[in-house]
């Protein structure tokens, strides 16, 4: 090797050296500016933020949101800490993240009033409802949400619920004609073991495919479309493992963790596409019929068809076709119907998903409860014929008791976090002990901080209801004084924080409430509910899309009750 040879090649050795130094030092630099805006960010929550009591870390790496996780009643562990640090407390988190948790009326009510702007979903929340459904409604927050909000409030009004309360009769009736057949087939005629539960979710498959959509899935007639199959799966898929739940909980920190691929996420872009495919199909239909002034029919009974008919000039709303494509796809900027569905997606989900889990409830309710089934069955038989739905509304009482305990009880939704955006000062009704053993009526709250309101323990709550409030008691909804002072201060849908409130309160409420009514009417009436294995059957709770039912034992979601014909 010549002297010009080694010069050129140590050359390149120094540079190569002084490059990957510089490389190094960049690196480190940028690590080093991560590492003080984190430590500054860190300073300024701890100095702006009230420091309150709260349980102590059972976990270095999870706090105590793993203790939470895999508790079979974590609305009772957030009771139990309230009980013991006051009406708000904190909670250690993952990787040394904490959380405040307010389990007082008046500090929930302001926070839901500040929701989608001083209060937004949390990076893991985006990124899961992103991955699942899209960047529609659940997704969006401030002007953006108010905005999609806007536009699909007129398929929501009692008007348009009016409408679609026979498509509720219909699935109902559809699965008693079912049941009959399946009890005529019996050994004694008399009675049958019926798998609830998969008999409710596809009641609500259909009824919000044919009133939302103008589509009917078919799963009541026995049809396998995509869509059922991926909900199915959901269902039957409850066992998580303890890896699974660990990544659940390191998502809170690091988001990306949602976007790896595995089964959950492969379901869900399986009922993306399917979606899309359907979504293509009704929306080129819906404009083929209304450019030809046929969509006097289906459609605008449908919630779609009365977003599309709003594309109308003439229309209250004024809403432009591009407007209309935005609710439907989630898009504003695109015409382009091969879009995700997103807001399809949202209302499916939705519907889908937390009607089927309370008239599951409401049915193993009543079969625990053989004398409120009782009294619900002959109100219901004294009324006669199906009522309207403003009969259903308005002249039903212990149906309506019946609906909304279950829906105290078993709220679907049991927590909600989010992330404050922006600092703020949350007020209390009472005042709490902070972590220096100072009494403060009043919380200070650093852009940053993660909020928890755990619904379920809200609505059934012993200090907020009563003595009784873990019973299931209709009656309560009936008597002078069944609902107590406290529980009044809850602000929300008939003082619960099932639908949540504020601007995020629940768009399809009385949808839901309508279908729950009409289906458990028809249900009611015409058969009698037992527990297949007596009334001390035991109950947990499986993993779904949402927390579900199953009697212990059963393999997915399985809630097989005793069901026998009303004479």
């Amino acid at each position: 090797m010549n002297a010009s040879t080694i010069a050129i090649t140590s050359t390149l050795s120094i540079w190569t050296t002084v490059r990957s130094v510089g490389a190094l030092n960049v690196a480190g630099s940028f690590t080093a500016l991560w590492a003080f805006v984190k430590v500054l960010r860190a300073l300024r929550w701890r100095l702006k933020t009230t420091q309150l009591r709260g349980p102590p870390r059972t976990s270095f790496v999870y706090g105590v949101s793993h203790d939470l996780e895999s508790s079979h009643d974590s609305s009772a562990m957030y009771e139990q800490w309230a009980t013991r640090y006051g009406v708000a407390y904190m909670i250690p988190s993952v990787l040394g993240q904490t959380t405040i948790v307010l389990c007082d009326p008046k500090a929930i009510a302001h926070f839901y009033a500040r929701e989608t702007w001083t209060y937004a979903h949390t990076p893991i929340m985006l990124t899961f409802l992103e991955v699942s459904i899209g960047r529609g409604l659940m997704w969006s927050h401030g002007e953006n949400h108010r905005r999609q909000r806007k536009a699909l409030t007129p398929a929501f009004t009692n008007a348009a619920i009016r409408k679609l309360t026979s498509v509720f009769y219909d699935s109902a009736y559809k699965a008693k004609g079912a049941w009959d057949t399946a009890i005529e087939s019996s050994k004694d005629g008399n009675a049958a073991v019926i798998e609830v539960q998969n008999w409710m979710n596809h009641i609500s498959l259909d009824t919000v495919g044919i009133a939302g959509f103008s589509h009917d899935f078919g799963s009541l007639d026995g049809q396998r479309a995509s869509v059922t199959e991926v909900f199915d799966t959901f269902g039957n898929d409850s066992q998580a493992s303890g890896v699974n739940h660990a990544f659940i909980l390191l998502a809170s920190v690091f988001p990306a963790i949602i976007k790896i691929p595995n089964k959950r996420t492969q379901l869900f872009k399986k009922l993306s596409a399917t979606m899309g495919e359907i979504s293509n199909d009704l929306l080129i239909r819906s404009r083929r019929e209304k450019d030809a002034n046929m969509i006097e029919m289906d459609e605008e009974k449908s919630i779609i068809g009365l977003l599309l008919k709003s594309e109308g000039q003439d229309a209250e709303l004024h809403m432009s076709e591009e407007e209309v494509v935005a609710q439907v796809c989630g898009d504003y900027d695109s015409h382009d119907l091969q879009a995700d569905i997103l807001q399809m997606k949202v209302l499916l989900v939705a519907g889908y998903e937390t009607t089927s889990v309370g008239l599951t409830w409401a049915l193993i309710e009543l079969s625990q409860h053989p004398d409120a089934q009782t009294r619900l069955r002959e109100e219901l038989l004294a009324f006669g014929a199906d009522p309207t739905y403003d009969q259903l509304k308005a002249n039903l009482p212990y149906l309506d008791a019946v609906v909304h305990e279950v829906l105290r009880i078993h709220p679907p939704i049991p927590e909600f976090t989010r992330l404050a955006v922006a600092d703020d000062v949350i007020p209390l009704s009472e005042p709490v002990c902070n972590a220096s053993g100072e009494m403060t009526d009043n919380i200070y709250v650093a852009k940053g901080t993660l909020v928890t309101v755990p619904a379920a323990t809200i609505n059934r709550s012993l200090a907020i209801w009563g003595p009784d409030a873990k019973e299931f008691k209709p009656e309560r909804w009936l008597a002078e004084g069944g609902i107590s002072g406290k529980a009044k201060e809850v602000q929300g849908h008939r003082h619960l924080l099932t639908f949540v409130d504020g601007p995020r309160t629940c768009l399809g409420k009385d949808f839901a409430i309508a279908e729950f009514k009409a289906v458990l009417l028809v249900l009611v009436k015409n058969f009698v509910f037992e527990m297949r294995d007596g009334p001390d059957t035991q109950l947990e709770v499986a993993r779904g899309i949402l927390p579900r039912p199953r009697v212990v034992g059963e393999d997915g979601i399985g809630v097989p009750l005793k069901v026998r014909r009303y004479e």
